[in-house]
């Protein structure tokens, strides 16, 4: 359950209360009218109908440039009220348990390039390399609950399942850059370091296989699962199950020791793991039919994210088809 406010026009309280009426809200109360002639409803929303009713508000309040819409937190409500199931009469699924504005402003601030972004990468670079290097399970898997490059990831995907060209421009951005950075922050711990980069937990980030494409796609369509149904307890396992920072990291520490076979190994870990989380955040977000509003964006939107999966199960293959020929000729 949570509270969606309404500021408006007063005009448009009956249709407001209309709204409210047609998706048979639990409850619905206005405040007086103010100076300004705008008064603020209330609703008390379950989470079934909360993209209906937010997607109706949109609707009537598009051309009000003074009209604002906010969802509030509940904690608690009394009474209890009856959840709806989440079959309707037509026994169709409800396509998310949030609404889409609520899964952008979650993931929107992942997309940032900013300096916290930057710091955590650092920071997740060296504890994920001297993890390593120590041969440290415990320090390694610390580096993966930090993961700051999964965040991007799963917000260009969703950038693209709503045909944001901002979001999904950002993301792949922070990826990139984020990345990079990692690389670089490897290289050098790997200039610096003193002993011989042979640990097993280092060795284990140079090859790929074909269980660590399918655990990436499972632990890509549970994290993208767990956002839309809003479980974020899942996220921390997912972080360990498909870590981004262990393998990039490997990429600078055997880029500096100059070992170009693990390198190239480290870089195929990475790069399958980022297109299987994507691939499968791609195709969670379809089932679970996260989408535009407009009927036009939302067409638009349908047509790009079969041509991004496309993209991506290609990609896929082709790594899987690299992963045999480096074990076949090793």
């Amino acid at each position: 359950m949570k509270i969606i406010e309404v500021i408006a026009d007063a005009g448009h309280a009956d249709t407001i209360q209309g709204i409210a009426e047609q998706h048979d809200i639990t409850d619905v109360w206005f405040g007086p009218v103010n100076d300004d002639n705008r008064l603020a409803a209330r609703m008390l929303v379950e989470a079934g109908k909360r993209q209906d009713v937010l997607d109706a508000l949109q609707t009537l309040l598009s051309s009000s440039d003074n009209a604002r819409i906010v969802v509030i937190p509940v904690e608690v409500a009394l009474p209890k009220p009856e959840e709806a199931s989440d079959d309707g009469d037509n026994g169709k699924k409800k396509a998310a348990t949030i609404s889409r504005e609520e899964i952008f402003s979650q993931v929107e601030k992942d997309a940032r390039l900013d300096g916290n972004f930057v710091l955590l990468v650092i920071l997740s670079a060296i504890v994920a390399a001297i993890g390593m290097l120590e041969n440290n399970v415990a320090v390694v898997v610390g580096a993966m609950v930090i993961a700051p490059l999964l965040g991007p990831n799963i917000a260009f995907s969703l950038g693209t399942a709503l045909g944001e060209t901002d979001l999904a421009l950002d993301a792949l951005k922070t990826i990139l850059a984020g990345t990079a950075l990692a690389v670089v922050t490897g290289c050098i711990i790997g200039w610096l370091w003193p002993g011989a980069l042979n640990s097993t937990e280092l060795m284990l980030r140079t090859d790929a296989f074909y269980s660590g494409a399918a655990i990436a796609l499972a632990s890509g369509a549970a994290a993208s699962l767990s956002l839309v149904t809003g479980a974020s307890s899942i996220l921390v396992g997912v972080m360990v199950a498909v870590a981004l920072m262990p393998p990039a990291t490997t990429i600078g520490l055997m880029l500096s020791a100059g070992q170009q076979h693990a390198m190239w190994g480290a870089t195929l870990l990475l790069a399958v793991n980022i297109v299987c989380i994507n691939l499968s955040a791609k195709l969670v977000f379809l089932y679970r039919g996260i989408r535009p509003r407009t009927w036009l964006e939302a067409r638009k939107a349908r047509q790009s994210q079969f041509l991004y999966i496309t993209v991506w199960l290609v990609m896929l293959l082709l790594l899987t088809g690299m992963i045999y020929l480096r074990h076949r000729t090793a």
